[in-house]
């Protein structure tokens, strides 16, 4: 497990370039930590890494959103307003993970009984100081 401090947003940009330079399609990323935590700007930061030139914001209410312009596609979830695991299959989280693209979901633990063993977890959590994070990928 890498654990890697964050003390600034330069520092969580060269991590989101880290992570999606290693990216392929069938990637899945799973974004965990507590709100505030800098899980949407990590986000952004792996989007830009792989060339997406839409602005980038958290899918709260829609669930997904989709972005094309990038090396791959990318499939950009936040669950934490999903009820049950049931309306993510009504939207076509299957699909989504079997689609050649890259997923990358927010507050994924709410939904890690359903994740492929293959997921890689993104853990962000508040560091000593005030900008400060501490990322851990599994």
């Amino acid at each position: 497990m890498d654990r890697i401090i964050l003390k600034n947003t330069e520092d969580t940009a060269a991590l989101g370039q880290r992570i999606a330079d290693g990216l392929k399609p069938g990637s899945i990323i799973a974004l965990v930590g507590p709100l505030g935590a800098g899980k949407t700007t990590l986000a952004q930061a792996i989007a830009r890494g792989l060339g997406v030139s839409e602005r980038m914001s958290s899918p709260t209410f829609t669930i997904v959103q989709e972005y094309e312009s990038g090396r791959l596609p990318l499939y950009h979830f936040d669950v934490y307003r999903v009820s049950d695991e049931d309306e993510l299959f009504e939207i076509g989280f299957e699909e989504y993970l079997h689609s050649g693209g890259v997923c990358l979901i927010e507050w994924a633990d709410l939904i890690d009984d359903i994740l492929p063993e293959e997921t890689v977890w993104v853990r962000l959590e508040y560091g000593e100081h005030e900008d400060e994070r501490i990322c851990a990928i599994e």
